[in-house]
Formats: C-alpha cells, structure tokens, sequence
C-alpha cells in the first residue's frame, strides 16, 4: 500500500515529531511512504520510515533533485511546482495531512475531490477530512479501510 504524508516545509517541532512517528509506523506495516520529497513533515516522515527500514518516495516540485531530503530512496523530479501535489494524491491508496498551509490544502483537496479519504493530525477543517489525534489512530484508520476503490466510491477489505 502506499501511504502519502503531506504537510509543510517549514514545521513545529511538534508536528515534525508527529511526522516523523508516522514514518516509522508506516516502515512498519511494510508500507511505501509517499512524500512531496521536501524538508518539514516529508522529511520527518521519511526518516521515521528510514529508522525501521521503510521504502520512501519523493514527488520533487522542481527538475533539481538537491531539493531532496537526504531519506528518500526514490526521487522523482517533475518540474511542475505545486502541480504535481495531485501526482501525490493519485500515488496514494491513503493520505496523512500533518499540519501544513496552503499547499498541504490543495494536496487535501484533491485527494478529497478524487474520492479519497483522508486524515488529518493538527490540519485544516473541511468537511470529509478524517481528524485523528496521533500517528498511532491514523494508522489504525487506514488498516480499517485499506483499499479504495474509486468506481464503487467506497473503501472494502479485498
């Protein structure tokens, strides 16, 4: 399965330590951890998944993969700004918004747009957002309804 975790750049270090918890948890259940590539909470998460092993990808904004984090194994730059926030959500079977703005906004928006569930840890407040208090309840969550299917608009347990 993969899972995204978005949020922003530039961080608390209460959400980067949310972030990076999520990472392990995610290592954990042999999940692949999908990430605008970035510092902030993708960088946090992806060393939390690289602290158990994990397998990260990074979704670069830009052509320059020096925007990388240093604990990603995939990067796939793109060059296409914060266009490629849906490329994000469309490589996800879920996604975790950890606090974040703007951005993290419009990568929830699509996903919700696409008929995906989302959740949501200190984040925005829109209707169809799943909030949960901690990594632990989003992982939950996401093994509760592990498979979408966007034809029958619902998750199911094939």
């Amino acid at each position: 399965m993969n899972v995204a975790v978005i949020g922003g750049y530039n961080c608390s270090k209460k959400a980067y330590k949310s972030a990076q918890r999520l990472g392990v948890l995610i290592a954990q259940e042999r999940w692949i951890l999908i990430c605008g590539g970035g510092s902030g909470v993708m960088e946090a998460a992806c060393k939390g998944a690289k602290e158990k092993g994990g397998l990260t990808v990074g979704i670069l904004p830009s052509f320059d993969e020096k925007e990388a984090n240093l604990y990603l194994d995939v990067k796939i730059p793109t060059g296409l700004g914060c266009a490629r926030n849906i490329l994000v959500v469309r490589a996800a079977d879920a996604i975790v918004a950890v606090n974040g703005k703007y951005g993290t906004l419009s990568e929830i928006a699509f996903a919700l747009n696409e008929g995906k569930r989302v959740c949501g840890i200190d984040t925005w407040d829109i209707k169809g957002l799943i909030k949960v208090t901690c990594p632990e309840e989003a992982i939950k969550y996401i093994k509760r309804k592990p498979k979408w299917s966007l034809k029958e608009k619902s998750f199911s347990q094939e």
